[in-house]
């Protein structure tokens, strides 16, 4: 049988450059022999000096590795902080963007408009991991080949202020944002594809088709807009009362109309009303405008004022 030593320079040299392999076997075979007998001076047995230098020498793959100067990362640090500024910045804008638009073209198309949210979801998850995969494997084919990246030199200029008590998250704007996005990417769709099936066999859409006139895009600007002073507001990390201002009249451009509309009988699509009887009746259709009507009201002056209320704690 053969020794721990033997077994050990066998898996060591496996992977070193062959060239160089009798080299580093008379190198490490010595060295180990070396170390053997310095702990057998100290009283230890054969096997168990043999087993402990073995040990302390560590993984045959990692000495191997470092004998042939091969790294064992697939991405090492003079790369990595640029990697992941590349990553960040790209998935936080192109998955999103591609899945919406790949679902409104779904939703448009009108071969498929009930699984318009969910092919926009799988093109955004299929677009992620391809920038994962390639931006991954270009950085490490630079790691590899040892190319310079030619970036500029870190300056103390590039510190941030210190912002202490940071109020606004990642996650809660992450989750505004995808609430704001699917309420976004409802209004047109419901117009192909509301799950509400008319007399012939249609599509019955809830809100009143006329609304496409004006009304509709401009809510739906509305919200886009508001996706920005989401992400203005997490760039801030804290209500300032510029942003309050925006936020305060974005969410009366958005609530005034609905309201309105709601208060006229504008809102909802009248084919859609009269689909349902219970809906036809006049005091539940008053009942379900009072319901939309309050909802939005108290949504809308909770948050201006929340917001306020947080901007006034940071006056200092």
């Amino acid at each position: 049988m053969s020794s721990l030593t033997d077994r050990y320079l066998a898996a060591t040299l496996r992977t070193v450059p062959a060239a160089r392999r009798a080299e580093i076997e008379t190198e490490l075979r010595g060295s180990i022999e070396d170390m053997i007998d310095g702990r057998r001076a100290d009283g230890r047995d054969a096997d168990t000096a043999e087993r402990e230098v073995l040990t302390e020498l560590g993984n045959p793959a990692q000495l191997a590795a470092r004998y042939a100067d091969r790294r064992l990362q697939l991405i090492g640090p003079a790369y990595y902080l640029a990697w992941e500024r590349l990553m960040k910045l790209l998935l936080s804008f192109v998955p999103a963007t591609v899945g919406i638009i790949v679902g409104l073209l779904e939703a448009t198309d009108g071969k498929n408009p009930g699984g318009a949210v969910g092919e926009g979801v799988a093109t955004a998850l299929q677009v992620a991991v391809q920038i994962a995969f390639w931006v991954t494997l270009v950085f490490a084919v630079l790691e590899r080949t040892n190319t310079s990246l030619n970036l500029p030199a870190w300056s103390v200029d590039e510190l941030p202020e210190v912002q202490a008590n940071r109020q606004i998250t990642l996650v809660d704007v992450t989750a505004a944002i995808g609430w704001l996005v699917l309420v976004i990417a409802y209004l047109p769709i419901q117009h192909f594809h509301s799950f509400v099936p008319s007399g012939d066999d249609g599509n019955l859409p809830i809100l009143d088709p006329a609304l496409w006139s004006f009304w509709l895009p401009f809510l739906i600007a509305v919200l886009v807009a508001t996706v920005g002073v989401e992400i203005a507001k997490y760039r801030a990390g804290r209500w300032t009362w510029p942003l309050v201002a925006v936020n305060a009249v974005l969410d009366l451009a958005f609530a005034v109309p609905v309201v309105w509309l709601m208060s006229t009988d504008r809102l909802l699509n009248p084919d859609f009303v009269d689909r349902f009887t219970w809906l036809g009746r006049e005091e539940n259709l008053n009942t379900i405008a009072t319901i939309v009507v309050a909802g939005t009201v108290l949504v809308v002056v909770w948050d201006i004022v929340d917001s306020a209320i947080k901007a006034y704690r940071n006056r200092h």
